[in-house]
């Protein structure tokens, strides 16, 4: 599993990646497989273990996340697929994630991660960087700046 280090470890994933032939992804497989998330529920993995990292229980995350708890170990577990993106969103802000570690979790669900250049991800960005995790309060940004909040 990933380690504290995710986006360090991304970026330089990443940089190396730019310079890689078709001909060598063999040898830079074989090379970063530790690196590599391979398991069969990636989004599950993660957000389990950063939970433990933070010493976190899903219950409490599902709670300040506004979803029923049943749901809510549903879509941790994989059991369960949601479209809606602010749901994973809200998860990320309920865990207290960083910035990095929310822009993660929405890769790994398969979500488009925040863009710099989209108002409302700016309002995400700029509450995430500010540790704002209380999903009523980021609604309050949401709303105070005519953008649809979180909560219906």
């Amino acid at each position: 599993m990933q380690n504290k280090n995710d986006s360090q470890v991304s970026a330089r994933l990443c940089e190396e990646l730019r310079r890689i032939r078709p001909a060598e992804l063999p040898d830079f497989l074989a090379r970063h497989r530790t690196e590599l998330i391979t398991g069969p529920h990636p989004f599950a993995d993660y957000m389990r273990e950063k939970l433990r990292e933070k010493e976190i229980l899903q219950q409490n995350v599902f709670l300040a996340a506004d979803l029923p708890e049943r749901y809510g170990y549903k879509l941790i577990a994989e059991e369960k697929h949601t479209r809606q993106r602010d749901t994973i969103l809200r998860l990320c802000l309920a865990a207290r994630f960083s910035l990095e570690e929310a822009q993660e979790a929405l890769i790994l669900y398969g979500m488009a991660p925040l863009h710099p250049r989209l108002p409302r991800d700016i309002v995400f960005h700029v509450a995430f960087q500010n540790q704002i995790f209380d999903v009523h309060e980021v609604d309050t940004l949401l709303r105070e700046n005519g953008l649809p909040p979180l909560l219906p």
